[in-house]
């Protein structure tokens, strides 16, 4: 009994001490804390510039399946033409390749002269990698949205453009709002290889400390959780968008 409490008491002073070489000696935790900011920059930024660019691309997409077949022979058809071929071809090259490896074609390649910006072309690449995804959420939010409703805009005296800013796109992006959410959370989790180009996001903290103390399963596991706490944090928010979005419906 007696060596039973020695050893579960000689576990527990190893946990503590490995837990204050690991997060409280030296600040090490600052190496979370620093890393939790950036990931959160990087997400938001890239989030930004992946709506600007899905909502570009959705609204080149769906104009295309709507009106092709009913446009007359002309500049405007051809331009059109040329614009869905570049944006099927972006959609196709960025959903077909990895997201790291598009991260180090930016950061190795494309942007070596901004090599020191590591937080900026995390959020290019990042936020190019969302858009193509956004683009399809987007897209098929304003197919959804009945023919009808061009008609009224239509007879209201708008043109095509407004019609899409004024009525079609708000009721399409209030569909696809929990998909875009659901985006947002996946972003957080994509950005964890950040680490790869160098970026102090929240995994490269926990390698940074890992280096420091040779050991890993604490760093690791603090990071695994910080990620699980976000996210589900998130996802709670998701879920109760969902219902409101539902009750406004009745």
């Amino acid at each position: 009994m007696y060596l039973c409490e020695l050893t579960i008491q000689d576990w527990w002073q190893d946990l503590k001490d490995t837990f204050i070489l690991n997060f409280i000696a030296d600040d090490r935790y600052m190496q979370l804390v620093k890393g939790l900011g950036n990931t959160f920059l990087v997400t938001l930024g890239a989030t930004v510039l992946g709506i600007l660019l899905g909502v570009i691309v959705a609204l080149v997409r769906s104009t295309y399946d709507k009106n092709i077949t009913d446009m007359r022979p002309g500049f405007g058809k051809g331009v059109l033409i040329v614009l869905n071929k570049i944006t099927s071809a972006y959609l196709t090259v960025i959903r077909g390749t990895p997201v790291l490896v598009q991260l180090m074609i930016a950061y190795f390649v494309i942007f070596v002269s901004l090599a020191q910006h590591k937080t900026v072309i995390a959020i290019i690449a990042f936020g190019i990698n969302s858009g193509a995804y956004v683009a399809e959420i987007i897209r098929s939010g304003i197919m959804s949205i009945d023919n009808g409703q061009f008609e009224a805009g239509r007879s209201l005296g708008f043109n095509y453009a407004q019609t899409m800013i004024y009525i079609i796109i708000p009721q399409a992006l209030k569909n696809v709002l929990p998909a875009l959410a659901n985006e947002f959370i996946v972003l957080i989790k994509e950005t964890s290889v950040s680490c790869y180009i160098g970026l102090h996001d929240l995994t490269k903290g926990g390698e940074i400390i890992r280096s420091r103390t040779y050991t890993a399963f604490m760093p690791l596991l603090a990071v695994a959780i910080i990620y699980l706490v976000i996210v589900m944090f998130f996802t709670k928010l998701v879920g109760i968008l969902e219902r409101r979005l539902r009750n406004s419906e009745r």
